[in-house]
């Protein structure tokens, strides 16, 4: 690519972000070539109906009704995907242009997670840049901070609020005392979560990018079948509110962590102190929290989707490839990535909560305890608020530090005693 022209860039997909990616380079042009030391220009884009009017001139840019085909193209430098999907056309375009020697900038968390090792293998292998800052946490420029900020650090822990849908249905419900269901549905009107939100409340959105996140700040090639996910479908008003009671808020998080015998990855609803930073990041910001050995603790906040900053990641990327800097996909070349193995969620250890609708009659506590009990599981605390004999009421079990295999166990002989009611509720105290 030479230094004289502008860096020639073809766009497959432009739906929200990529039709903001076209508005951030032609509204920041000046900015942009100043930073890139060249101008950066559309030249070529591909999307499903040309008639469609995005809100940005397309007059004059080469139109592909084949994404794949702008691989091919000769006057391309950089193909940016914004498609979406582990497989299909974002797949097929991303290993054409790599095959074709031409960098790749991608926001396709969903791409990275399943294929991504083998993508950056053949990427290492073709010589060829493959950028994704806008792949995990829209504008938060998490990527570059954990592998470039970051990179002379070890680092022990990764923790992060990744889904914006997830935080904000999960602010409301504790800001207005909402149950779950309730404000899934206002949110769908509002446009904060899809017509199918399975991929967001069901947790597979955070560990997509948990797990990418996981590669860089360890040094592997990704693993996203290795992560435990969980999603918010079961937690409820009454959870939210005896959390606050307890001096906790109740955050999806995405969780990696180097262990004794390798490296643990799980997604799931946990209780933080209100105290802690993370717990105060609400509605639909994102954030962001690592830990190395020497930096100590950083924290990142920001707007993790929307066509402004997820676009700027986009384009932050495009800046270094046109000034020609190129750092390997996961941090270091593929043959010096650890092979640390992953640690099943059987083995976590860690504090739970424990919520049980129960008959209000002698003897029940007892028979919870002694399950407990013999499972190996202490108590801290209990609440049970208010009488009504015979009939059901919430008790409330926070348990000292223990194995999760044991934690199941235990639960799954509580959920079958006949005094309970309901299946009970299990989640994670983490200590941020």
């Amino acid at each position: 690519m030479s230094a004289d022209r502008p860096l020639a860039v073809a766009v497959a997909g432009l739906g929200t972000v990529g039709a903001g990616v076209l508005k951030l380079l032609r509204d920041n042009a000046q900015i942009v070539a100043a930073r890139a030391g060249r101008p950066i220009a559309v030249t070529a884009v591909s999307a499903r109906d040309r008639g469609r009017d995005r809100g940005v001139p397309l007059s004059g840019l080469r139109w592909y009704d084949d994404p794949v085909a702008l691989a091919a193209d000769p006057k391309v430098d950089v193909v940016v995907e914004l498609i979406g999907g582990s497989e299909g056309p974002a797949r097929a375009l991303v290993e054409a242009a790599i095959g074709a020697g031409k960098p790749v900038v991608t926001a396709n968390k969903a791409l990275l997670a399943v294929h991504g090792a083998a993508i950056a293998e053949m990427a290492e292998a073709q010589g060829v840049p493959l950028a994704f800052e806008a792949a995990v946490a829209g504008g938060i420029p998490a990527i570059k901070a954990i592998r470039e900020g970051l990179a002379a650090n070890r680092i022990l822990r990764l923790a992060g609020i990744l889904n914006g849908t997830c935080n904000y249905i999960l602010t409301t419900m504790r800001e207005q005392k909402r149950e779950f269901a309730e404000v899934l549905a206002e949110a769908q009107r509002l446009g904060y979560a899809e017509a199918d939100p399975a991929f967001d409340i069901d947790g597979i959105d955070s560990a997509h990018k948990l797990a990418i996140l996981a590669a860089l700040a360890f040094g592997r090639p990704v693993d996203f079948a290795a992560v435990h996910v969980e999603g918010i479908r079961e937690v409820t008003a009454i959870d939210i509110a005896m959390a606050e009671e307890l001096g906790y808020r109740i955050k999806l998080l995405g969780i990696a962590k180097r262990e004794e015998g390798g490296i643990s990855t799980r997604v799931h609803p946990c209780m933080v102190p209100v105290s802690a930073p993370i717990a105060r990041v609400d509605g639909v910001f994102n954030a962001v929290v690592a830990e190395g050995d020497f930096v100590g603790r950083v924290v990142l906040e920001g707007r993790g989707a929307g066509a402004g900053p997820t676009a700027s990641a986009v384009v932050a990327d495009l800046i270094d490839l046109a000034r020609g800097r190129v750092t390997p996909v996961w941090g270091a070349a593929n043959g010096a990535l650890d092979s640390a193995a992953a640690v099943p969620m059987d083995r976590h250890v860690g504090a739970y909560y424990l919520r049980l609708m129960v008959v209000d009659r002698p003897g029940v506590i007892a028979d919870v305890t002694a399950v407990l009990r013999d499972h190996g599981v202490s108590l801290e605390s209990m609440l049970q608020r208010g009488r009504a004999p015979g009939e059901a009421v919430p008790v409330v079990l926070v348990t000292h530090d223990c194995e999760e295999a044991a934690m199941r166990a235990a639960l799954a002989r509580i959920a079958a005693l006949g005094a309970v009611l309901e299946k009970p509720a299990l989640i994670r105290i983490e200590p941020m």
